[in-house]
């Protein structure tokens, strides 16, 4: 018998031998009354409940299913070989494209989003009205999916990449503003009272006191946003905001299944190298802010 095991029969025939000093001790532990014993069980009972409402009103059907897999399998059989079908090359462009929409849309929403998030921080500013009009702003902003971004920008101007990097840049405004102040909200008071008993100003205080902390926070959320966006870009170019997207709702139409084997593979394959890459990047850029906490 090892000893985590000898110590808790230990203790479970300590707390045995001792069970009525216990309840005198915690007696509201031991008396809970009927409807709080039930409590736990009736909550599990109205969310299965849910689930089987949710489940009829939705027609769930696993009968559809296993009648629908042998024509799953017939799609999975059109799909090899996986072909470019001779526009590799445009595939390969309009790659670089979806690439390039999702790094502008995260880019200029980081940058929008980060100082209007200081308006939404308590501790800069004290200000009740402005920090919960600011923080109501994010929730309608990322409140909005990135494809109805997407509808709306196309139908604004036009068709084409630009209207990508609006909806993605709309969408990730609000996720970066709540995501930034809470970060500006959990920094350390210290480092601001000692820039401000040094005779720095009010902006000298967020720019020594605060940015060096949540620098390596930010930029880790950032690169996650990139990552994100570059399969929602893929995504919203369905509905012709530009990228690869377009060429894969096409390809999936006429049912050129090679095609969109190789377009879905060169996604895949690309969405692979983005994560590994900023894996990277984010660790570093994390032990480079302990290490310079640290010190």
């Amino acid at each position: 018998m090892s000893d985590s095991t000898a110590t808790a029969n230990r203790l479970r025939d300590e707390a045995r031998a001792d069970l009525a000093g216990l309840r005198a001790r915690h007696g509201a532990l031991f008396d809970r009354s009927w409807h709080k014993r039930l409590r736990g069980p009736v909550l599990v009972l109205i969310l299965l409940g849910l689930a089987a409402f949710a489940m009829v009103r939705l027609d769930f059907s696993l009968a559809r299913i296993i009648s629908g897999a042998g024509r799953l399998w017939d799609f999975a059989l059109m799909m090899f070989p996986p072909s470019a079908g001779g526009h590799a090359a445009t595939y390969i462009r309009t790659l670089g494209e979806t690439l390039a929409i999702a790094y502008l849309g995260t880019m200029v929403a980081a940058i929008v989003a980060l100082p209007i998030a200081f308006l939404a921080a308590r501790n800069v500013i004290p200000n009740i009205f402005v920090h919960f009009a600011t923080r109501r702003v994010f929730d309608t902003m990322r409140g909005v999916d990135t494809l109805i971004w997407a509808l709306i920008w196309v139908g604004v101007v036009g068709l084409g990449p630009f209207a990508g990097v609006l909806a993605i840049a709309c969408s990730d405004f609000g996720g970066f503003g709540k995501l930034f102040s809470e970060a500006i909200e959990t920094a350390d008071a210290k480092p601001v009272e000692g820039v401000a008993s040094s005779g720095g100003s009010r902006l000298q205080q967020v720019r020594f006191g605060i940015l060096p902390q949540i620098f390596p926070v930010i930029a880790s959320q950032i690169l996650y946003f990139f990552e994100s966006n570059t399969r929602s870009a893929t995504i919203i170019g369905i509905v012709g905001a530009g990228g690869i997207g377009t060429h894969l709702a096409e390809q999936i139409r006429v049912l050129e299944m090679q095609q969109v084997a190789f377009l879905v593979l060169l996604i895949l394959i690309t969405v692979t190298v983005i994560d590994f890459i900023s894996a990277r990047i984010r660790f570093a850029i994390i032990g480079q802010g302990a290490m310079s906490s640290r010190g």
